[in-house]
């Protein structure tokens, strides 16, 4: 399917915002990026609220969406659900193999990233080192890491081929030392860390928005932002 107006996403150069970043350009379709500085709170705006109700990039609008008309999706593991089905690319209509590709995206969405990120906060981020979260997350990645390096040791890509469950995991990966790992001890994780991120549309990805990617580790105001949230009216 062709698409003649581009997809507007809404991005801020994380884990997160790579996974669409990465399908956008292995589909080499149309996009602009409408940057979202998390750091400086703009996902509380009402705009951007509209569209991601959850006050988390990465959201797409396609104006060129069901029927026609445009549509918003937040989310991405369902972002990269939509821009598969609707391009028919990297998300088998197969029953058998999507259900795969399905299984790996959703481990990825309900763990690898959230304990990533949690191994992240606790490393790095935390005000007091408190050595009970540091050691439980690190290590629940490191679980995560062999669940992955199994999988792989029998298939060349997580969910068979080369597809969004990928793209999703990558780019939590990618942060390895930061959360402890040692991909040496994972030889089949890094065969297809290797090959992914050597993947020319993945470097084009990755680079979106590098330069306004900052260590939040020295940033407290947006330390504040970031991880200092409640419920807003």
């Amino acid at each position: 399917m062709a698409q003649s107006k581009p997809i507007e996403l809404y991005y801020w150069p994380t884990p997160n915002g790579w996974k669409i970043t990465i399908m956008l350009e292995e589909l080499g379709v149309p996009y602009k990026v409408n940057y979202v500085n998390i750091g400086k709170g703009e996902q509380f705006e009402p705009a951007f609220l509209k569209i991601s109700p959850n006050n988390r990039m990465p959201a797409i609008v396609d104006p060129e969406g069901p029927g026609g008309e445009p549509i918003s999706v937040f989310e991405s593991g369902a972002i990269l659900q939509y821009l598969g089905r609707k391009f028919g690319k990297f998300y088998p209509a197969d029953e058998r193999k999507r259900v795969a590709v399905e299984e790996w995206l959703f481990w990825q969405v309900g763990g690898l990233g959230p304990m990533a990120g949690q191994a992240h906060h606790f490393r790095q981020y935390a005000p007091e080192k408190i050595e009970y979260g540091i050691k439980r997350y690190t290590n629940e990645v490191n679980r995560l890491y062999g669940v992955m390096n199994k999988r792989l040791a029998e298939n060349e890509y997580l969910g068979g081929e080369y597809s969004i469950a990928d793209m999703a995991a990558i780019g939590w990966v990618r942060p390895y030392k930061n959360q402890g790992q040692d991909l040496e001890d994972f030889p089949h994780l890094k065969r297809w860390f290797e090959a992914i991120m050597a993947r020319p549309a993945v470097e084009k990805a990755l680079a979106v928005g590098e330069e306004y990617r900052a260590n939040l580790a020295d940033d407290k105001e947006a330390q504040k932002v970031l991880f200092g949230q409640k419920a807003r009216a």
